[in-house]
């Protein structure tokens, strides 16, 4: 097998019908390809107890088998901090002192989008920096090259999104998530990407920060999410939409992959499948490009 595709969830509680779809879709899209699948541990926000195991049983419920071992991103710290040293060497990296309420409050550039980092700590003097560093601690940020950068999506086309000055390392320490997912990517021969539609917005930030760290820029295949009934992200609070709700519910493992199969245009309603028969009938150019509803 070449290259490696993966599913990367934050062990924050038990993934949702719609997780597991985008799973589904993940290994769909590598084993088609002939590509590892690989499974991460994005773990270095809130985690909660049991969590992370509960996740990897629900994927072996369903049949989703992956190679090699979990990956922890609190492992990697050290690798997070290589790559921070290497950008900061290169001039790529400044320090920041501004809250979320001062960002949100301050004058966008023009054209700018919404939530973009206006760049007020960008040109801060070095005395200016150590009078705000009394006060409050320092967030590390990318001092960008650019302003725009282009992504090749198999679903998307060639899409172009904006790339700011955004955050490397949290005040607080911790590695932001667009720095931890583009060192962790290349580190595994990641170069296909399968995830929500959500995160579209985030694919030109992480490509360009390939580049700086001279990293390959994954394929990319972002995936439509799986909406409640009132048309909001489908989320736990929703009801019985875990797979440990489906089997209070009656419905096996199997039945319920036939459900996301369908949500897939992959089967009929009811029919019972397999993850082989999926794979066999795996075409993304049939796929939904629109956000599925589950009621």
């Amino acid at each position: 097998m070449t290259g490696a595709g993966r599913f990367a969830p934050s062990p924050s509680g038990d993934l949702h019908l719609g997780n597991l779809r985008t799973a589904l879709l993940a290994w769909l899209f590598a084993r088609s390809t002939d590509r590892r699948f690989l499974v991460r541990a994005e773990d270095l926000d809130r985690v909660r107890e049991g969590s992370r195991q509960r996740q990897l049983d629900d994927l072996a419920a369903l049949g989703l088998n992956w190679d090699g071992d979990v990956l922890d991103q609190s492992a990697r710290l050290e690798y997070y901090e290589d790559a921070i040293t290497r950008l900061r060497a290169s001039g790529h990296t400044y320090e920041c002192f501004c809250t979320r309420r001062e960002i949100l409050s301050a004058p966008s550039a023009p054209h700018a989008p919404d939530g973009a980092y206006p760049g007020t700590c960008r040109t801060l003097t070095e005395s200016q920096r150590r009078e705000k560093a009394r006060t409050r601690p320092a967030a590390l940020r990318l001092r960008s090259d650019t302003s725009m950068f282009t992504v090749s999506d198999v679903l998307h086309g060639e899409y172009t999104g904006a790339v700011d000055d955004f955050v490397l390392r949290r005040g607080d320490g911790t590695p932001a998530y667009n720095l931890a997912v583009v060192v962790d990517d290349g580190a595994q021969g990641i170069d296909q990407v399968v995830r929500g539609d959500d995160l579209l917005t985030s694919a030109p930030r992480q490509a360009y920060l390939s580049v700086l760290l001279d990293l390959p820029v994954p394929r990319y295949a972002h995936v439509p999410l799986a909406l409640n009934a009132e048309g909001k992200r489908l989320a736990k609070r929703d009801g019985a939409v875990t797979l440990t709700d489906q089997k209070s519910l009656g419905r096996t493992p199997m039945q319920v992959l036939a459900v996301l199969a369908e949500s897939l245009n992959m089967c009929r309603a009811d029919e019972p499948v397999d993850l082989l028969t999926l794979l066999e009938r795996f075409d993304p150019r049939t796929l939904p490009r629109q956000p599925w509803t589950f009621s």
